[in-house]
This record gives C-alpha cells, sequence and structure tokens, in this order.
C-alpha cells in the first residue's frame, strides 16, 4: 500500500515537508518496482535528503503539486532484484568517465569524471544493500 502525507514511516516525521514528499514519492515508487517496505524507507530516506540539498523552488513547487501514488506497478519485479546485487565500478574509455552500476543491469546509475567519485557512490548504494562495490581497473576496461 503506498504512503500518503497522513500515513508514512514515524522515521519520517522529523522531515521537513518537502523532504518528507520526496521520500514518499520516491517510496512508493520503489514499492511499485518490488521494493520491499524495509527496503525502500532508508533508500528513499537517504535520496530525499541528497534532493532536498539542491532543490530548487520549481522542483519544490513540481513536487507539491505531484500526486504521490500516481506510481505504476512494475509487472517484473527486476528493481526488487538489484537490491540483492553487487555494484561495479567499470572505467568507459569510449565515453572517458566511471561508471556505477548494478549487476545485471541495463544502465548504469551513474557515471563520474574519477574513479574516486565513483567508488563513493558505489559504497553509498552498496552500504544501503549490504552487498559489494566491485571495484574494476582502468587497465581491464583498455584489454
Amino acid at each position: 500500500m503506498p504512503w500518503t502525507e497522513n500515513d508514512y514511516p514515524n522515521s519520517w516525521k522529523n522531515l521537513t515537508a518537502d523532504t518528507r514528499r520526496k521520500a514518499i514519492d520516491i517510496a512508493n515508487a520503489m514499492l511499485a518496482d518490488g521494493y520491499k517496505d524495509a527496503d525502500a524507507i532508508p533508500i528513499a530516506t537517504a535520496q530525499a535528503k541528497k534532493w532536498a540539498e539542491t532543490a530548487t523552488e520549481s522542483d519544490k513547487k513540481s513536487l507539491r503539486s505531484k500526486d504521490l501514488s500516481d506510481h505504476v506497478k512494475n509487472t517484473d519485479d527486476k528493481g526488487a532484484i538489484y537490491l540483492e546485487q553487487d555494484v561495479h565500478v567499470r572505467y568507459i574509455p569510449d565515453k572517458e568517465h566511471w561508471e556505477v552500476k548494478t549487476e545485471g543491469a541495463t544502465r548504469a546509475s551513474d557515471t563520474f569524471p574519477t574513479k574516486k567519485e565513483a567508488e563513493k557512490r558505489a559504497r553509498e548504494i552498496t552500504d544501503n544493500r549490504d552487498t559489494k562495490a566491485i571495484l574494476h581497473t582502468k587497465k581491464e576496461a583498455e584489454s
């Protein structure tokens, strides 16, 4: 069951109204993708706080008018499967960046100009999931 502004986890009660709305929105999308409540709550919390740090007034206004329960149920449940997968940090020579990509995913979740930045992001993801970050070398990508 999706969360609402009147029915949400206790851990979100001290978030600002906009940050809480963003957490509800993110968590509801994760629930639609097949994530469990216990997995969605900490991830949505962290992502909402990160969003709040850089959200513009336009971003906040858009969020305030959004239907937080309007998330289409994903019937393949692949999102939940990815929670159990390790995260790879690889150099992509033709694009000259480092990517952070969950094992089995079709797209990278993030890209960075340096390995250090990519590794930091991979560790944030894996700490939330209790999985491993697998760090590849630049040389592996070039061979």
